[in-house]
């Protein structure tokens, strides 16, 4: 398979493939587990097909059963989120062999250990390097020995970054990790203290909302698209609510206050499709319970949206150099 059949540009006759994954076992509060049936009724796949998209809804997954996992130090109901990130790294690996462009709608935050784990191995076999969008008001770098509640959702990253403390998640066909340099994390504003420190020395990129009140969103995330093309290599996106201020989408578990506006929010979607680099995708953390009429579904299946091409006017294509 060449490199341009591996990784076709995200344009409207590539397949995109919905994959519900209904996980809350990794949070703090119930309620996720029916962020994926709330994204369906705000549409987000008629958006993506009056785009133009041949999109296929695969449905929502089911956990596979893994019995007597346990982490050292603290990490609740680890065999549960195991399952979720067995069965996750498989579908996303095999709709990315299949010529699909997998977009996960969550659940916790916890499924992106499977969904990136299954979107690393085949950027591994195509010779392609990885990089992750981690769009969120936490870091979730946390590892068991690390973490102060032991929730899951607060460990992803450290999890596919290679961190120690998660033997026994994965099999061995989905050993394939992201390097930590290679992880940009936008809108972050809570951070634990050893959660902190441990960025610091992996040299994780974390543009916190501090530096967006002063540079704004377009300069960062140029500057990362450029790093990215200059590798040669392609993004997956994970979005979690909780990276918008919950004035704009209320409906968060672990909403903070001071997080990303509305047309921020877009403009980073739009810069994304015009890089063409995209191709994968996690919509985590909706909890519909905690929502206003739905108000952030809505904003969330418009940000996917954007994120596959919407404008408010047509511009010429992929600009981003």
């Amino acid at each position: 398979m060449t490199e341009a059949e591996t990784f076709p540009p995200v344009s409207r006759d590539r397949r995109l493939a919905l994959l519900g994954a209904p996980v809350e076992s990794g949070a703090s509060r119930r309620g996720c587990a029916m962020g994926p049936a709330a994204l369906r009724v705000a549409e987000i796949g008629e958006r993506l097909r009056r785009l133009g998209y041949a999109v296929d809804d695969h449905g929502d997954v089911a956990p596979q059963p893994v019995e007597g996992l346990e982490l050292p130090g603290k990490a609740r109901d680890a065999a549960a989120i195991a399952g979720w990130a067995r069965v996750l790294a498989e579908r996303t690996y095999g709709l990315l062999q299949d010529g699909a462009t997998p977009v996960v709608l969550g659940g916790d935050h916890s499924l992106a250990m499977g969904s990136v784990a299954g979107v690393a191995r085949h950027c591994a076999e195509a010779g392609r390097e990885l990089f992750v969008l981690w769009l969120d008001a936490h870091a979730d770098f946390n590892t068991p020995s690390t973490s102060p509640s032991g929730n899951m959702h607060g460990m992803p990253v450290a999890c596919f970054c290679g961190e120690d403390g998660f033997d026994g998640v994965f099999d061995d066909a989905f050993q394939a990790r992201v390097g930590p340099a290679n992880v940009a994390m936008v809108g972050v504003r809570s951070i634990d203290e050893d959660e902190r420190t441990l960025l610091r020395k992996r040299g994780v990129e974390v543009v916190d909302m501090r530096a967006i009140d002063e540079w704004g969103v377009a300069a960062p995330m140029r500057e990362f698209l450029r790093r990215v093309k200059s590798r040669n290599g392609v993004i997956h996106v994970s979005l979690d609510v909780d990276f918008l201020d919950p004035g704009v989408a209320p409906g968060a578990g672990t909403a903070v206050p001071g997080g990303a506006t509305y047309r921020e929010a877009h403009l980073i979607m739009e810069l994304l499709y015009d890089s063409d680099r995209v191709v994968s995708a996690d919509i985590v953390e909706l909890n519909p319970f905690l929502d206003d009429r739905g108000r952030s579904a809505v904003v969330l299946a418009e940000m996917t949206a954007s994120l596959f091409g919407q404008t408010i006017l047509a511009r010429p294509a992929r600009p981003v150099s």
